[in-house]
């Protein structure tokens, strides 16, 4: 096999959130919020969470097209049916109706 086509095992995985961007991110976009200490952690995990669930979904799509690459059409189709989800969700919450 190639090597550029392998992993190389010394890379080190960045195990910790980046807190001091987030905050920075925080403060800029709204300024008046008061936030708890660790509501930056909560946010970086839900960003993990969803990306985690787009790529399921566009591992799923990939498959179900008989692809064994994820391609951009994959990706964006996942993104319309988490999309989608989120919308009726909301909707259904407003209006007490289940989708």
């Amino acid at each position: 096999m190639a090597l550029s086509t392998t992993v190389s095992q010394r890379k080190m995985i960045r195990r910790k959130a980046p807190r001091g961007f987030l905050k920075r991110i925080f403060k800029r976009q709204k300024p008046h919020l008061r936030l708890e200490t660790s509501s930056d952690l909560l946010v970086h995990l839900n960003c993990l969470l969803f990306v985690h669930r787009l790529a399921e979904e566009s591992r799923i799509n990939a498959c179900g097209s008989k692809c064994g690459v994820i391609k951009k059409e994959h990706v964006l189709a996942a993104a319309k049916e988490k999309e989608s989800y989120v919308n009726c969700k909301t909707f259904a919450s407003e209006n007490e109706k289940d989708c």
